[in-house]
């Protein structure tokens, strides 16, 4: 066997040119279509095009030009077998060896702002695919390209011997049906939000690589890391890396932690974050008084730890974040010199995240969990509150500073793994409890880091209390305010523990389990 014949038909040109004039040096007989053929014949190279074979002119502004018996014979027949080979001499038909062929771009169609419905339909291939479909198929006798990163390789081969290993086709059979698999999958998800149907009877993703990764949480396990083929900005899909090692599967997870609780607030904010959850949050008047505040909140557990800001990271916020050991620093961006004291810290991890717009509304997305044989699917929790939302349930009304502390709290204690229990004060995190069986085991976590600072700290808890002990530990270390769901049957119990207590309490009526 020995690669005669290709067939070209491309929307992304790279490499292109190059690959089809080493083809036509080596004997290849190229036919092409539309404007690929266009470009070939403008630089010289040989070429055919796809009616010189099919007999019939492209047709319906090029919508049918490759859906034809003389192309998908060509590409199907089994080459030895006998009664394929007569089939084909019988009709004058001949065999096409290559194909290569990327898709319309529905992707960055898609993408455009305002991109209207007809336009997105219009970039929808079907020749394309069907092509390829058919050669992968075929592929102990057809090599089939979809990858301009492939090419050289196949060069390679076809000049040492003519052809392809079965070995690579099989590999680039493999690709194409990846690169259809999620071609459809994009064209169904658009499908899905344009009919406004989120959770289809079948839900089909796709993502792409970004990088292997050295393990997954331990040593003994593999992992990767992929992102959307259209990724929102303001994620660590999205982040560039300045400096430091590669990302770790733990340090991807931490840092999109980070970045969740960041997104909660408008003013200058910092969030240090250990195993996904929060050592430390704070907000200021500018970003150097925004860590200082996370760094006190707990200057223990931000040691080895993660740390987010939404203001680019300046001399005097550096020299801080140069003191102690972190994996990562990210941040919308740096000052040179900030870039450069930090640069200084061999193996520390700085991404620059652009910017995360203030006051902008927070868009839900659908957040995949696997389980053995399936998978879970649910909105994300973007849900916020204001003044407006809560309802006093005690006695006292918290004073106007408390209220901005719980309101302050309640963000943070929103993306607390469950049971959950932060106590703020001063606008930063003095105590989390985080992911305890009960609640009131939260509390006392929570109560002990802050030790001296829970007197006259506020207390948040991401559900209900199902009796009053919670409470009364809030009083016995001197918290003064309360906010929670409410919505237990001993509700009753909490406000009247509150009021012999004088403490102020207000309910949301929403809660936030994080498991």
């Amino acid at each position: 066997m020995a690669i005669r014949r290709a067939l070209v038909s491309v929307s992304d040109k790279t490499g292109i040119v190059e690959f089809c004039r080493e083809l036509a040096n080596l004997g290849v007989e190229i036919i092409s279509t539309g404007g690929t053929k266009t470009l070939l014949e403008k630089e010289n190279v040989p070429v055919i095009g796809i009616s010189d074979v099919t007999g019939f002119p492209e047709v319906l502004d090029g919508r049918v030009k490759t859906l034809h018996p003389a192309v998908h014979s060509g590409l199907l027949a089994i080459r030895d077998n006998e009664e394929h080979i007569e089939t084909m001499k019988k009709l004058g038909l001949d065999y096409i060896d290559i194909v290569i062929v990327n898709l319309y771009p529905f992707q960055q169609t898609i993408e455009k702002p305002n991109v209207s419905y007809e336009d997105a339909i219009e970039n929808i291939d079907i020749g394309g695919p069907t092509m390829l479909r058919s050669a992968a198929k075929n592929h102990a006798f057809v090599t089939v390209v979809v990858d301009a990163g492939d090419y050289a390789k196949i060069l390679e081969e076809v000049k040492a011997e003519g052809d392809t290993t079965l070995e690579t086709r099989k590999r680039l059979a493999a690709k194409v049906f990846r690169h259809t698999a999620a071609y459809d999958s994009l064209i169904s998800d658009y499908f899905a939000k344009v009919l406004d149907e989120p959770l289809p009877e079948r839900l089909s993703v796709t993502y792409e690589k970004v990088q292997e990764l050295r393990y997954g949480e331990n040593p003994h396990q593999k992992a990767a890391f992929y992102k959307k083929p259209i990724s929102s900005g303001g994620s660590i899909t999205s982040a560039e890396q300045l400096h430091g090692k590669e990302l770790s599967y733990n340090n991807i997870n931490d840092a999109n932690a980070a970045l969740a609780i960041l997104k909660e607030f408008d003013e200058p904010a910092v969030v240090a974050v250990k195993h996904m959850n929060p050592c430390g949050v704070g907000i200021g008047s500018d970003i150097d008084e925004a860590y200082r505040k996370a760094y006190e909140a707990d200057p223990t557990s931000i040691f080895g730890g993660i740390v987010a800001a939404n203001r680019t990271i300046d001399v005097a916020t550096a020299t801080k974040l140069s003191e102690i050991f972190l994996e990562i620093v990210i941040a919308p961006d740096f000052t040179p010199e900030a870039l450069e004291i930090l640069q200084k810290k061999k193996n520390i991890r700085l991404m620059r995240i652009g910017e995360l717009a203030a006051g902008k509304k927070r868009e839900s997305e659908w957040l995949v969990t696997s389980v053995e044989g399936g998978m879970l699917v649910q909105e994300s929790d973007v849900h916020s509150l204001t003044e407006a939302d809560l309802t006093v349930v005690t006695d006292r009304a918290p004073s106007a500073e408390e209220l901005k502390q719980l309101l302050f709290g309640w963000k943070v204690v929103k993306h607390v793994k469950s049971n959950a229990i932060v106590l703020a004060n001063d606008s930063m995190t003095v105590g989390v409890g985080a992911g305890q069986m009960n609640r009131v085991g939260a509390a006392k976590i929570a109560i002990e880091q802050a030790a001296g600072k829970a007197k006259g700290s506020v207390l948040a808890s991401d559900a209900f209390f199902p009796m009053g002990d919670t409470l009364e530990l809030a009083a016995k270390a001197g918290i003064t305010a309360v906010i929670q769901p409410g919505g237990s049957i001993k509700d009753a119990e909490s406000i009247a523990v509150a009021n012999a207590h004088g403490i102020a309490m207000v309910m949301t009526g929403v809660r936030h389990f994080k498991h």
